[in-house]
């Protein structure tokens, strides 16, 4: 039997990731965003949701650039950290003893302790209410090779150890249960 929730239960689980914002150290900051995703392939384009008083926000509309930095077991405490305190407080960077360094096509600098930085530029802000959705276009993804399966190119999760963020809890990412297209792929017809 379902139950009814409150509206504000969203879809969970979401990433949880540290984004990271300002065009020179002495304004770089880190602040945790856990709406956030991919909304579309062609051009490849992604959102952050934003509270205006967050203290990243109007460093994030002037510059209009960002870094979604993905995160994993290991920065699960600085993720929780720099969503809990303010970067008009703290130097965040110093503070979780994470490296700042260079993006390649934004001034916004990447955590270089993230497995995968996701370089993005700022095509349109959208007011929705408690947030405004930062809608943005990618112009880079770095991601570190140790993470890189050999075979297949592609990201391993295992290894990366990315987390996701529920209801005030944060998890790892669980193993792989299933392939795209898995559902209807033909089974090879057994020889006689």
């Amino acid at each position: 039997m379902k139950q009814s929730w409150k509206p504000g239960t969203m879809i969970y689980p979401v990433p949880a990731v540290l984004v990271s914002v300002g065009e020179n150290e002495q304004e770089y900051n880190l602040f945790t965003v856990a709406w956030t995703g991919t909304v579309c392939t062609s051009p490849p384009m992604c959102y952050i949701s934003v509270r205006p008083e967050r203290h990243s926000y109007d460093i994030l509309k002037r510059t209009g650039e960002f870094v979604i930095n993905l995160t994993t077991g290991r920065l699960a405490r600085a993720t929780d950290w720099c969503g809990v305190r303010s970067g008009r407080d703290y130097d965040k960077f110093k503070e979780m003893g994470l490296t700042p360094i260079m993006a390649e096509q934004v001034k916004a600098p990447i955590i270089d302790e993230s497995p995968v930085a996701i370089e993005c530029r700022v095509k349109q802000i959208i007011p929705l209410g408690t947030h405004d959705m930062f809608l943005a276009e990618v112009v880079n993804v770095q991601v570190d090779e140790e993470f890189i399966d050999a075979e297949s190119g592609k990201l391993d999760l295992q290894r990366a150890d990315l987390i996701t963020y529920c209801h005030g809890e944060y998890f790892h990412l669980g193993d792989v249960i299933g392939h795209f297209g898995w559902s209807v792929r033909k089974k090879p017809k057994k020889k006689r």
